[in-house]
């Protein structure tokens, strides 16, 4: 129990203060108490309740609705006042502490041995009111004199205090948090929706914007306490509570890098590099200021002066005709009074929210409203761009296709004069080849006429008509438009022709020619066709009289030549060592990569199969 002295000394000075005390009653809602409080200030951050029943304290008189000392995490302040029931009845009041960031707040009753505790790292969890409440009763037509001790080790220290009518303080409390529901419900869309519109961008400026929404919502819901009673345990408080510059810094960094990516500020060079250097400091600054106490002191400054700066950056950009810049510009606005008018109320210079209750969350809405509004914007600003970039993209296909069609007609230009060219030559060659040809046909002819050999006639008949193949085929190809084929039945009745002069016999030859042949495979055929008439016009006829056959067609990339005759046949085995015959196997399976099967049975049927692709 509170010793007789202490409670003496607290009649005393109920008594000594009877004319300044607060005068109650049942039908007034909501008194301010503060201006009806004495102040004490203990520098020594030591006092206790014992060494005000010990020391005489100077009090001081005070007027003001709202103290706000900032930082302050080196003294306490003590704050006392005298309540009088002036009715018949017993009066039940709730004390309302009106700031949910004091760390510590000891409330201290008559005749009660130890003080009520609250504050950031004292509250009840059954607690469900925002801001921490003590509650008071009076008897009929009597008088107490109640003690605060405050103190505030990281946040602002900022003491107003309320009495309230019970019904009343719940009506208002109600409707208090239900605003703060729909402040959060609110920002918290905005997020979702900003998000989405990052997942379908891939934009980082809506990333940076959620990002900066989140730590708003984290931020503002310590700061207004809806999250200390509904969301966080009393554990997670304390520990947030400690990383308080940086639930403060995180959101304000993150506006920093929406700000740099949404004005694109790097096609300001000097800004841009000024702003990377602060945010380098920014970052260095934060880090000691969780590492230390020293520069708490001046952290709001420093964060602001980062707000101020983007808000000039955001000036130049708009000077610079840049749309985007023009929301930025009213959305900083709305932010840089926002926390002005906080930094005001948290150093007791101003308290706005004596005037609009709700002068935060609607700069924070307004704000957040401005900066959506600016990312639609952007979308629609991005799909204009996109339309005039596919419309210079379009412009640019027609010009650089008609630049191609131009190249085109010139390259099959020039490469139409030197395939002409290249076809000139080539004719002329063959023309030479087949001119040189001739000439050893004329020499072998000659020499076949100076011999009276019949076997050596034979041998120089042969090699005149091999030979004489192959000039019919660079003849025809002179006289041709193109060399790239020859067209197969004349070359084939060239053939004939000489054959039929050679052997003056009365053999009647049939052509089925249903393709053409590509230059080599026409040579090589050519050879064979020749090995294999020379054979029938001498050996399948003994009375000069008869009939041949040539097949030739492609099927399925697939060559087919056949040539049969109604001779008398011959026993393969006995002539299989022809050169005649050797010659026409090399060529059919060496050069044109083929198969040939003969059958002499019944006359002469001889079949060769090659590829079209070899």
């Amino acid at each position: 129990m509170l010793s007789l002295r202490f409670i003496i000394l607290m009649l005393f000075s109920s008594l000594m203060y009877a004319s300044s005390s607060l005068t109650i009653d049942a039908k007034t809602p909501f008194y301010d108490l503060l201006p009806h409080s004495e102040i004490y200030i203990d520098q020594t951050h030591s006092l206790t309740m014992d060494d005000f029943e010990k020391k005489e304290i100077a009090w001081s008189a005070n007027e003001k609705k709202l103290l706000g000392f900032g930082y302050a995490p080196s003294f306490d302040v003590w704050v006392k006042f005298t309540l009088t029931n002036a009715t018949d009845e017993v009066l039940e009041k709730i004390l309302e502490y009106d700031n949910t960031i004091t760390s510590e707040i000891q409330f201290y009753e008559p005749l009660h041995q130890n003080p009520l505790k609250e504050g950031l790292f004292h509250i009840d969890s059954d607690r469900k009111t925002i801001n921490p409440i003590f509650r008071i009763s009076l008897s009929p037509h009597e008088s107490k004199t109640y003690y605060l001790k405050v103190h505030s080790y990281i946040t602002a220290l900022i003491v107003k205090l309320n009495l309230w009518e019970s019904e009343r303080f719940y009506e208002k409390e109600i409707v208090h948090q239900l605003c703060l529901a729909l402040f959060f419900g609110a920002i918290s869309i905005l997020a979702i929706y900003n998000l989405f519109l990052f997942f379908f961008t891939k934009d980082v400026s809506y990333l940076y914007y959620v990002l900066y929404i989140v730590g708003v919502m984290v931020h503002h819901g310590i700061y207004v306490g809806i999250a200390n009673i509904y969301l966080l345990n009393q554990e997670w408080v304390i520990r947030l509570i400690g990383l308080s510059p940086f639930i403060v810094a995180f959101p304000i960094a993150a506006l920093a890098f929406f700000s740099r990516s949404f004005l694109r500020i790097k096609q300001y060079p000097l800004l841009n590099k000024i702003l990377n250097i602060y945010l380098i400091v920014f970052s260095l600054f934060l880090m000691t200021t969780l590492l230390t106490n020293a520069l708490h002191p001046y952290r709001n400054i420093f964060f602001i002066s980062l707000l101020v700066y983007l808000f000039i950056v955001a000036i130049y950009a708009a000077l610079k005709k840049n749309r985007q810049a023009y929301f930025i510009l009213f959305g900083w606005i709305t932010i840089l009074v926002a926390f002005f008018f906080m930094f005001l109320s948290s150093a007791g210079i101003f308290n706005i929210y004596e005037h609009v209750r709700y002068f935060v969350e609607l700069c924070i809405v307004l704000e957040a409203l401005i900066f959506s509004i600016a990312l639609a914007d952007r979308i629609k600003q991005l799909q204009k761009d996109k339309e005039i970039a596919n419309e210079t993209l379009i412009h640019q296909q027609k010009n650089e296709q008609q630049r191609l069609e131009l190249k085109v007609i010139e390259k099959t230009k020039n490469l139409n004069v030197a395939l002409d060219e290249k076809e000139l030559l080539l004719k002329e060659l063959n023309h030479r080849v087949k001119n040189n040809m001739q000439m050893i046909v004329s020499l072998v002819r000659l020499q076949k006429d100076e011999i009276s050999d019949e076997k050596l006639q034979d041998i120089l008949q042969t090699v005149y008509n091999r030979i004489n193949a192959m000039s019919h085929l660079h003849d025809l190809l002179y006289k041709q438009e193109t060399i790239l084929h020859v067209n197969t039945y004349d070359y084939f009745s060239l053939l004939m022709e000489e054959l039929e002069e050679s052997y003056e016999k009365d053999i009647a030859i049939h052509f089925d020619i249903k393709t053409d042949l590509k230059i080599d495979q026409a040579m090589y055929c050519g050879l064979i066709l020749n090995e294999l008439m020379t054979n029938a016009f001498k050996y399948a006829f003994p009375n000069g009289k008869g009939s041949i056959h040539i097949f030739l067609n492609k099927v399925n990339e697939q060559y087919h030549l056949r040539v049969y005759d109604d001779g008398i046949g011959y026993v393969q085995e006995q002539t299989s060592h022809s050169l005649g015959l050797v010659l026409v196997e090399t060529l059919t399976v060496q050069q044109l990569k083929g198969k040939i099967s003969v059958d002499s049975s019944q006359g002469v049927n001889v079949e060769i199969t090659w590829s079209a692709h070899d």
